[in-house]
């Protein structure tokens, strides 16, 4: 059976650290980091996640005011919170919950929040640094993934990566981050003719379809790994990723579903705020 890629354990360890340092900080420069959380409507999912961001917040020390906005809103009202957010110099992180309401243009919103403290690294300006190689403030569920190789030793240099996911999110963030450390790297899409023909040669497989496109272990080739990013809940409360139970007896690494990736995204979260605001007291 495959080993695990322990999201849930390394966050552990990542936020223990994240703490140590937000109590230096807090101590030193008088206020704790502070990220402001905007969310727009009642989306189930959405409310999920800034539920979970926001219990790791408390977790580590981080100052994290939300702002819970009607549906209703207006893309001008939104723009205008968020100009004074980045006016504020209390908070050193915006993270702007995804998706917005239809009538809001979600390009517009992203490239309003200042660079300095687009911690979820979705702006422009963040995204090319890391294609760069300046990773300092990087995407967070790409950067977590990242993490999580790099946890369990797996080599990246010279390895065959397919990524079945193209998303400004996670497939395009995470093939610069992989190119980065000198891997081969193929992205598939719902074009790809034949996306299996790329999966069973990969090293590293990475499967973000949201169910779309189940990952069998036919798919893969014997002593693959898996990483898992689909987070896929059914009318019964059961909750899977793309792959199906069969990979793991094929795999030698793979993320559970939940447990994997997940609690990676909300750590590094946390790290790039504590960056950001190291970075806005001149620490």
């Amino acid at each position: 059976m495959a080993r695990l890629l322990d999201g849930r354990r390394l966050a552990r360890r990542l936020e223990a650290q994240i703490e140590e340092r937000v109590r230096e900080g807090t101590a030193r420069h008088g206020r704790p980091p502070g990220l402001a959380t905007v969310l727009v409507g009642d989306d189930p999912a959405s409310e999920v996640y800034v539920g979970r961001k926001a219990k790791a917040c408390r977790r580590v020390g981080i100052h994290n005011p939300e702002h819970r906005l009607s549906a209703e809103t207006t893309e001008n009202e939104l723009l205008a919170l968020i100009a004074d957010l980045n006016a504020d110099a209390a908070i050193d992180g915006i993270l702007v919950q995804l998706p917005l309401p239809g009538h809001i243009d979600k390009d517009r919103v992203i490239d309003a929040i200042g660079p300095a403290k687009d911690v979820d690294a979705f702006h422009p300006e963040s995204v090319g640094h890391a294609l760069l190689g300046n990773e300092a403030m990087a995407p967070c569920t790409p950067y977590g993934i990242m993490l999580l190789l790099d946890d369990a030793d797996i080599p990246l240099a010279g390895a065959e990566v397919v990524i079945v996911n193209h998303s400004d999110l996670i497939g395009k963030p995470l093939a610069a981050l992989l190119i980065n450390r000198d891997a081969t790297v193929t992205v598939c899409h719902r074009l790809t003719k034949d996306v299996a023909h790329h999966t069973r040669r990969a090293d590293i497989v990475v499967t973000g379809t949201g169910g779309k496109r189940p990952l069998a272990a036919s798919d893969i080739r014997e002593g693959a790994v898996v990483v898992d990013v689909s987070t896929v809940r059914e009318a019964d409360g059961a909750i899977h990723g793309d792959a199906g139970p069969d990979v793991a007896g094929k795999a030698a690494w793979i993320t559970p579903v939940p447990g994997g990736v997940g609690p990676m995204t909300i750590a590094v979260l946390l790290q790039n705020t504590v960056r950001a605001y190291r970075r806005n007291v001149g620490a």
